[in-house]
């Protein structure tokens, strides 16, 4: 018996649209980061970018639970001495929402350059409006 082994070629990507509005961030993030893995394909191989594209709109609606909103800081390193920034979710989906979305789709995908190609297929978007009708994406549904 001879084992499976996935080419570029093989590989036929879809196109999706996840509506984010009133939908939990992290429940968000697990299923958009599955599908951008490409967790649910049938020939799913680890070390091999099986994923598909993700659109998400309406980032600036997503909702975060408890008190996350005020609480939840994103830290950052700027580069210089004493240089650890921090800015609350709260502000941050004000002024740059699709931020949120990507931060935590991002930790959940692997630290390494596959993680970093697989992290390219996603597009997120404040509003309800995207720009990419050419690709006829398939709407995606999550549960609340």
């Amino acid at each position: 018996m001879k084992s499976y082994v996935a080419k570029p070629c093989d590989v036929n990507r879809k196109w999706y649209v996840v509506d984010a509005k009133d939908v939990v961030l992290g429940r968000l993030a697990t299923e958009v980061a599955s599908i951008l893995r490409g967790k649910k394909n049938v020939r799913f191989q680890p070390s091999f970018d099986m994923g598909d594209y993700v659109i998400v709109v309406n980032a600036e609606k997503v909702k975060l639970t408890g008190n996350k909103l005020q609480q939840k800081e994103h830290r950052y390193y700027t580069g210089y001495s004493n240089g650890l920034k921090a800015i609350s979710y709260e502000k941050m989906l004000q002024t740059k929402p699709e931020k949120v979305i990507e931060l935590a789709v991002k930790g959940m995908l692997p630290k390494n350059t596959l993680g970093r190609q697989m992290f390219k297929k996603l597009k997120v978007y404040a509003g309800p409006e995207h720009n990419h009708e050419a690709q006829q994406p398939e709407v995606l549904t999550l549960s609340k």
